[in-house]
């Protein structure tokens, strides 16, 4: 079997995670080079895994011996080794956001298009989870009827004190944002932002818990709950109600315990684990998919599509008041 030699830019936690992924849980690829900020980390990660270690990612890109690219820096860097990849005309698999803005997000789109051939996949890993995959065919079946109504919740029992409240959206419903349009098969066009009671966990004037509201194009309701500091665990839950019924996502399969007088399950504590099935997944579909010179996951468009949602949660959060989302027509090069 041909092996797929890719290079991973950011060896922070997420990026660490997937090295370790793509070396020890899928099949037909290496890591070759590795790049980061942190000299020292990124050092260390490379001698780990004997790999090459760059300081500048974009020398990584240029190095004849990678084949792919897998980008997991800081979320600002993002746009530039995407852009510097499809130059490069090597695939790249860019974890979520695919770049901070939506006019940044259109700059990878307009140059992906111009290069004739797609090269970008985005981390949207739920679309790869075997529960959200059967919801999604049952609702695809028509046997639900038309969606009216969809709840969604992403809690986590902690969040780093530095983040800005932006990222209740940027970087934690960003995923619900993608799932929905997916699930639905609808874009949303209207979003707006309720700011409950702010919890006495949360530090540095960020405002956590969040509820979100969108529409979608036929009229379709969603809200989502994002709470950073729940403290209890790492909680998602989904349900859309439909004409003739109502499907739900179930929690992660866990053991059930009886003892004094007590019914319980653990809840998972860390997104690593509710997802690593859908994680691995998601890069041995990536890796299979690169090989056969084919992108088949959540294209540049789709983390376009995203950010311009993302973009009217934000500005809605300044003016309270239901802002319209502005996603330009699909262009043909992406409608497959």
């Amino acid at each position: 079997m041909t092996v797929l030699q890719v290079g991973v830019i950011g060896t922070g936690a997420i990026g660490r995670t997937h090295i370790e992924r793509l070396t020890n849980h899928v099949t037909g690829a290496r890591v070759v080079a590795v790049s980061d900020i942190n000299q020292e980390t990124a050092q260390s990660v490379a001698a780990q895994y004997g790999a090459k270690c760059y300081a500048q990612g974009e020398d990584l890109i240029r190095d004849p011996e990678v084949q792919a690219v897998v980008v997991c820096s800081w979320d600002p860097t993002h746009e530039k080794y995407v852009l510097a990849a499809i130059e490069a005309g090597k695939f790249v698999f860019c974890e979520k956001p695919l770049a901070e803005t939506a006019d940044s997000c259109r700059n990878i789109v307009k140059q992906e298009m111009e290069s004739g051939k797609h090269l970008v996949q985005v981390g949207f890993m739920r679309r790869f989870d075997t529960d959200y995959r059967a919801m999604k065919a049952r609702l695809d079946s028509g046997s639900m009827g038309a969606p009216l109504m969809a709840h969604c919740v992403h809690r986590n029992a902690t969040s780093n004190s530095q983040y800005e409240t932006k990222v209740n959206v940027t970087g934690t419903a960003i995923h619900e944002i993608d799932v929905m349009r997916w699930l639905l098969n609808d874009d949303i066009v209207a979003a707006k932002i309720v700011q409950p009671r702010v919890s006495k966990y949360v530090k540095n004037g960020q405002k956590d818990p969040q509820i979100i509201v969108f529409q979608t194009k036929t009229g379709i309701i969603i809200d989502v709950e994002t709470f950073l500091h729940c403290q209890y665990g790492y909680d998602i839950q989904c349900e859309v109600v439909g004409e003739e019924g109502t499907i739900r996502l179930p929690d992660p399969a866990q053991v059930i315990v009886r003892q004094k007088a007590k019914c319980s399950f653990d809840i998972l504590e860390d997104w690593r684990y509710r997802f690593i099935d859908a994680y691995n997944i998601e890069f041995q579909s990536w890796v299979n998919n690169t090989k056969a010179g084919i992108v088949d996951g959540p294209t540049a468009w789709d983390g376009y599509a995203a950010i311009a949602v993302a973009e009217a949660c934000l500005k809605s959060r300044e003016t309270g008041k239901w802002e319209a989302v502005h996603i330009e027509e699909t262009p043909e090069f992406y409608l497959i």
